[in-house]
Parts: structure tokens; C-alpha cells; sequence
């Protein structure tokens, strides 16, 4: 197994640990700044895995499938336990967006084809990482509370317009994926 493999595996592995800091909560809070370190090499490690891939001329049908998914885990597991924080109605439509993206892959796989995450797709994952990272800061400063609210709302609402900008050209893009009969 190659590094951006080894290292797309890492990101997979590193989500049940996201998920328990988030859910614990130990004094002064100090289990959401475990969990943001935890979220920001996840994060860092899907950068590096598709550079990696790229310039050293290691991508795989492996790498392809499996790197948006555990782009898919972490984003997702990261959205639920912020649910309160980010509106409910804004998950469930995000999350639908993977699931549709999910089957349009298993799909096209069972046909042979591997279709790789495309620039709207990777443009929206970078963007919800930032918005995770920012919402899990939780900044309460009260001169700067303002301000961290209102980046957080306008971050939570471009994830939200790029998840359904990159469903429509992933759909355009990929048409002769499903044929109805």
C-alpha cells in the first residue's frame, strides 16, 4: 500500500477519536481542542494524500474511491456532532449530497468506471473543513463573539450553496452513469 493510501487510511481511523473528544467533556473544555487538533490533521492529511498521489504518480482506483470517502466519514461525523451549532436541515441536505454522490460511484464502479472527486467537490470539502475547524473554536470573547458568529453563519450557508452547486455539475458531469429505462 502506498503513502496517500496509508495516509487516506489515517484520516478513516482518525474519525471514531473526532467523534469521542467532541462527545466527552472534560475541564475547561480542553476535549474540543483535542478534537479540532484531531479534525486539523485529518484534514491536512487529505491535502497531502492527493498531492502526494499526483506528483509521485501514485494514484490508485483505491485512492479514487476511498479518499472522498473519508472525506465523506469525517465532514459527516464532524456535522452531527455540531448539530445545534449548524441547523439540522443544513446537514441532513449536505449528508444527502454524499449519499447521492456514494451511489453514483458504486454505480459507475459496478460498470468498470472510477470517477474521481472533481474541483466543486474539493472547493466544497475545503471549505466545510474550514467551517468545522471555525465552529469548533467557539470563540465566547465577548468584543469578538459578534464577529465568530457571523463567519461561522456565513461559512455554514457557502458549504451549504457549494454541497448543492457541486451535486448539480457531479450529476451534469456524470449523466451516462445511470440510464433509466
Amino acid at each position: 500500500m502506498n503513502l496517500p493510501n496509508k495516509l487516506t487510511l489515517f484520516r478513516v481511523i482518525l474519525v471514531p477519536f473526532f467523534v469521542l473528544f467532541m462527545e466527552l467533556s472534560l475541564p475547561g473544555g480542553i476535549n474540543r481542542y483535542i478534537a479540532l487538533a484531531i479534525f486539523a490533521v485529518a484534514s491536512l492529511t487529505d491535502l497531502l494524500d492527493g498531492k502526494i498521489a499526483r506528483k509521485y504518480n501514485l494514484v490508485t482506483n483505491f485512492g479514487k474511491f476511498m479518499d472522498p470517502l473519508a472525506d465523506k466519514l469525517l465532514v459527516a461525523a464532524a456535522m452531527i456532532c455540531l448539530i445545534g451549532i449548524i441547523p439540522k436541515w443544513v446537514v441532513i441536505v449536505i449528508i444527502s449530497r454524499e449519499f447521492i454522490i456514494s451511489g453514483f460511484r458504486l454505480i459507475a464502479a459496478e460498470g468498470g468506471k472510477v470517477i474521481a472527486a472533481g474541483w466543486w467537490g474539493k472547493i466544497k470539502t475545503t471549505v466545510q473543513m474550514i467551517m468545522i475547524i471555525w465552529l469548533i473554536l467557539d470563540i465566547n470573547f465577548k468584543p469578538v463573539a459578534f464577529i465568530y458568529d457571523i463567519i461561522g453563519q456565513i461559512l455554514i450557508y457557502a458549504s451549504l450553496v457549494l454541497t448543492i452547486v457541486s451535486l448539480v455539475d457531479y450529476l451534469v458531469k456524470n449523466k451516462g452513469v445511470i440510464r433509466i429505462e
